[in-house]
């Protein structure tokens, strides 16, 4: 070969060929319908057949034999996107040096952007731009188009099924209420949170499950993940397989935090079972996200426009993964109007909401707030144009809006480290009787634990001392904070109360009462019971975290327990609807099998709340059963919600009815708030 022909080919090579002109009259759109599609390829440069495409040594070439040709799976990591799989599941991608080779994973280049034409498709990498066509008498960087023909011999699509059958029942009665029973408190945007690394696993991923739910080096035995999820989960950093796909030797458990649990299918099987309203809580720490080794933008405002952009992607996914834009059963609903007609079509309404500690900036250090009222009103304006439906104020650290309930034991000893971080200041508690902000939330032994793991303080500071026993916050309502809350409900917006000190919470329903305002909530079991007969008292609602339905020996509250005690309150008869705040890839851990598992067993498979029939799930090699595996994962609500009606014993048809008025309680106190 001459010096010249050689670099003519290293050109072409590196430049990916060039391109014939635009076909002038077709007019291409994306493909929207090839999901799951089993086809063959055939090649036209215009009229002229190259050829049917076919699988060569490294990448595949073009023959006149449509019985040689090779069949190929399409599956859809966008919309109008897709990932193909030759018959042996290689994925064909665009290489480097021009032609179309196989892999042995998922990457950027093996994304196609398809659109067709009259009967004829272009793909194109996704990655280079470069046009599917035939490149040095290959498949390569070309102008070819396409036509496609139904085929057999496909392989399979590495996916998660959900285990449900049959036709559920109706999601909305003839009266036009929503019959269905809501999650109002999940973090499903998790892999986006906390700067983007801390947790491991995303709810979906272009590629599928063994992309979306692979595993983390960082976590693996020893790294800064694994020592991290020890800290926050008490979990073992030695004995950490990290295991993912196919496998899950290791997670998902009821205790690792810092992995993914509410992957698609999983979510898809709990609305497949009777779920109707989906709370998604967009969640941010700064001081959290500053403590991984690897982030990026640790403000929480990014952190949160970040989950937003990844909440929307996700719907995306899904409409690309069923068939086309709006065709999916996963839908942000933005109002409640749109909670209803979602729920009128069957499917799962997502809502919105935040949950920081630092929301728009609002620190306060020493006392000074960071923010003022033009930077919360222009907060409040980019939350709403997020589709955010409300927030929680103040959370897990004293903000500029007012002071937070303690945690307690080692978490609040964690916790406190965090308060000092992001305020300068310790918390500030004195004893209280009646509602109560939690037991001592610091002791020595849980900050000497935590130096020990290499947790640095400030020079010269020095431990607060607290009283035993029960203690409240000194810290209320700010003048900041009740600005803030009279904007929300000017707004319509609704008020989380839960994380809120006694004093806090207290004025914020003050201030809802004078307006008869119904849009507050306590919707995971963090708030004082006394609070939570206020929060029913105006109309508001009430949902208890998603314990085991009995006594799953983790030293936990009951659900069956706490719905009880909060049905016993003096406004409990207002209660027409009930909730579950699962806090799923919250830092927060699930239910455990319950101690009785073993003699009274969910027994699959089980007639779902809904009608529909419901085996065990199934994430690649491993099956998942509540009576041992307890909540690992979320497609184990469906399993968690029957076993738990199970156990009412005599209050099984009110818990049952209950539940399934939730979505409708829910969505009524958001009507009333923006009335």
């Amino acid at each position: 070969m001459g010096r010249r022909l050689l670099a003519s080919v290293l050109v072409l090579g590196l430049i990916g060929g060039l391109s014939a002109p635009a076909e002038a009259a077709a007019t291409w759109t994306p493909a929207y319908d090839l999901e799951g599609a089993c086809v063959t390829l055939q090649a036209f440069n215009g009229s002229s057949s190259l050829g049917y495409v076919f699988k060569d040594s490294v990448g595949y070439g073009f023959t006149g034999t449509a019985g040689r040709a090779e069949p190929f799976r399409f599956e859809a990591t966008q919309l109008g996107r897709y990932l193909l799989r030759d018959h042996t599941g290689a994925p064909p991608y665009q290489s480097m040096l021009g032609w179309v080779w196989a892999g042995d994973a998922y990457g950027d280049r093996a994304d196609w952007t398809v659109s067709s034409s009259a009967g004829r498709y272009r793909l194109v990498s996704t990655a280079t731009g470069q046009q599917m066509g035939s490149y040095l008498g290959g498949l390569g960087a070309g102008s070819a188009t396409m036509a496609l023909t139904p085929a057999t011999g496909c392989a399979a699509v590495p996916d998660i099924a959900t285990g449900v059958s049959g036709t559920p029942a109706p999601a909305v009665d003839s009266g036009g209420k929503l019959v269905g029973w809501i999650d109002a408190h999940a973090h499903i945007t998790a892999g986006e949170a906390f700067g983007g690394s801390m947790h491991c696993g995303d709810a979906y991923a272009a590629g599928g499950a063994p992309v979306a739910l692979a595993g983390c080096a960082s976590h693996a035995t020893l790294g800064w993940g694994a020592l991290l999820e020890a800290i926050i989960a008490g979990t073992d950093p030695v004995d950490s397989s990290e295991h993912g796909w196919p496998s899950f030797t290791d997670w998902p458990q009821t205790d690792t935090m810092l992995h993914e649990a509410s992957y698609f299918r999983s979510l898809e099987r709990a609305w497949q079972s009777g779920q109707r309203v989906l709370n998604v809580l967009l969640v941010a720490n700064r001081v959290i996200c500053e403590l991984t080794l690897e982030h990026t933008s640790c403000d929480e405002m990014d952190q949160i426009r970040a989950q937003s952009q990844y909440l929307r992607k996700m719907q995306d996914y899904i409409d690309a993964r069923s068939g086309g834009p709006g065709k999916g059963w996963f839908r942000l609903a933005t109002t409640p109007a749109e909670v209803r007609a979602i729920a009128a079509q069957g499917k799962l309404a997502v809502t919105i909401g935040v949950e920081n500690s630092e929301i728009f900036g609002c620190r306060e250090i020493q006392d000074v707030p960071q923010c003022t009222t033009a930077q919360i009103d222009a907060g409040l304006n980019e939350l709403q144009s997020m589709g955010v439906s409300g927030f929680y104020p103040v959370h897990k650290f004293d903000n500029a809006f007012g002071g937070t309930r303690f945690d307690s034991g080692a978490t609040g000893a964690a916790i406190n480290v965090g308060q000092l971080l992001s305020s300068g200041h310790w918390w500030q508690a004195t004893s209280c009787t009646g509602p109560a902000d939690n037991d001592q939330p610091l002791v020595s032994d849980g900050i000497a634990k935590l130096l020990e793991l290499g947790v640095a303080l400030p020079p010269g500071t020095v431990l607060p001392v607290y009283p035993s026993g029960d203690i409240c916050n000194t810290r209320g309502l700010t003048t900041l904070g009740r600005y803030l809350v009279q904007k929300m409900m000017d707004r319509g917006m609704i008020i989380h109360i839960d994380h809120m000190s006694v004093k806090t919470a207290t004025a914020v329903l003050d201030m809802a009462e004078q307006a008869g305002y119904a849009g507050v909530t306590s919707v995971h079991s963090w708030a004082d019971r006394t609070l939570v007969n206020r929060v029913l008292g105006l109309g508001g609602f009430v949902a208890s975290y998603a314990f085991a339905a009995t006594d799953d020996g983790s030293g936990t509250p009951a659900f069956l327990d706490e719905w009880r005690a909060n049905k016993a309150l003096a406004n409990g008869t207002r209660i027409t609807g009930y909730g579950v705040g699962t806090d799923i890839n919250g830092l927060g851990s699930q239910a455990e099998p319950r101690l009785t598992a073993g003699s009274s067993p969910l027994v699959y498979p089980f007639t779902a709340v809904n009608g529909t029939t419901v085996t065990r799930q199934t994430w690649g090699t491993r099956t998942f059963d509540l009576n041992t595996d307890g909540v690992a994962q979320y497609g184990l609500y469906a399993d968690w919600i029957s076993d738990l009606v199970d156990q009412a014993g005599s209050d099984k048809a009110l818990l049952r009815q209950q539940l399934l008025q939730g979505a409708e309680a829910y969505v009524e106190m958001w009507e009333n708030a923006r009335s």
